[in-house]
């Protein structure tokens, strides 16, 4: 038999972190525990007004598929994943922390690593970024300078003085650059910079236009000078397939779709597609981005620097340092809650 628990807790974040649709200074998050009296599984999912994801409406969902995963008697990440789902679909936050928590026990019942029950080894993990949030252009460089040694910075963007950002950044650091504008550009400003961008070292542009302008995004991925990513264009299981012609390829948001066990499909299925595939994190603890760390050995890149940015943590498991992941010497996903609610 195994418990369920949900514990909330408030992230406060190293510095206010602002998009180009948003800002917040403190991170509120679902850590969902999952116990079978011997071992203990952690999964995660912070809130985002952006998809409707609330601590209550997180916590409602669990309650109704708290019978199936009580009355679990072999646990199974997969196949619990699949018989939650019907119950879960319309809110993937609070499926994200369940089958991020099934994994992790799974990992510890079977005493190895999940990457490694997977088949996976971390030898060619690739490095995450540093993720810079809008600000002045000071505050910005400021940011840069307080986290050195990382080998890729992610910069947000979607302001008027876009360009003039990258520019003083490049004079601080031969690191490269990622830029992601949350939506926040047109077509023609996506074409234009990323022309610009391209000879100040970045690497790609991460979701320029709103997520549902598939024609406009068809435009620039034909004539853009940099790769482009979807991250709020793709959303369904069905959006990989469709980013197709439109994306260089896909960012895949643990939250977005629901847990570890669809991430890993969709990630596969981007790569027979011939998209690139990233995993992101949306500022979650340790807990999340541990479970994000199971995934590396499969991706082109990873955006996992959640817990960098927070003042303070509430679990143990996989650090990120300076870009690189170092896994505990524990199973399952690795992770340990330090912190009461």
């Amino acid at each position: 038999m195994i418990k369920l628990v949900t514990h909330d807790f408030q992230l406060p974040l190293r510095h206010v972190f602002s998009i180009s649709r948003e800002s917040t200074s403190v991170q509120p998050t679902l850590i969902v525990e999952l116990s079978d009296g011997v071992h203990r599984g952690y999964g995660e999912a912070t809130t985002n007004k952006y998809y409707g994801a609330t601590l209550e409406l997180m916590r409602e969902a669990l309650e109704r598929v708290r019978p199936i995963v009580e009355e679990t008697q072999q646990l199974l990440p997969e196949q619990l994943w699949e018989r939650t789902w019907q119950l879960l679909k319309d809110n993937p936050f609070a499926q994200c922390a369940l089958d991020q928590a099934a994994h992790d026990l799974w990992g510890k019942q079977q005493g190895a690593p999940v990457y490694k029950l997977w088949g996976l080894s971390i030898e060619r993990a690739p490095r995450s970024n540093f993720t810079i949030g809008i600000d002045t252009v000071e505050v910005m460089v400021k940011k840069l300078l307080e986290m050195p040694g990382w080998p890729i910075y992610k910069i947000k963007l979607g302001t008027k003085y876009d360009l003039d950002i990258i520019r003083e950044l490049r004079r601080h650091t031969d690191a490269v650059f990622r830029v992601d504008a949350n939506c926040g550009w047109s077509i023609d400003e996506a074409i234009a910079n990323s022309h610009e961008l391209a000879g100040l070292g970045v690497e790609f542009i991460e979701q320029p236009l709103p997520a549902a302008d598939w024609e406009g995004a068809k435009r620039v991925y034909q004539e853009s000078a940099l790769p482009i990513i979807a991250d709020e264009s793709c959303i369904a299981e069905s959006d990989v397939e469709r980013c197709v012609g439109h994306f260089h390829g896909v960012n895949v948001k643990l939250v977005k779709c629901g847990g570890l066990a669809p991430a890993r499909r969709r990630v596969m299925q981007a790569r027979r597609l011939g998209l690139k595939s990233m995993v992101g994190c949306m500022t979650e603890s340790t807990v999340g981005i541990s479970a994000v760390a199971q995934l590396l050995p499969l991706l082109d890149y990873v955006d996992m620097d959640g817990a960098a940015l927070l003042a303070s943590d509430i679990a143990t498991g996989v650090k990120v340092e300076q870009g690189r992941a170092v896994y505990p010497p524990t199973n399952g996903c690795g992770v340990e809650l330090t912190a009461v609610s």
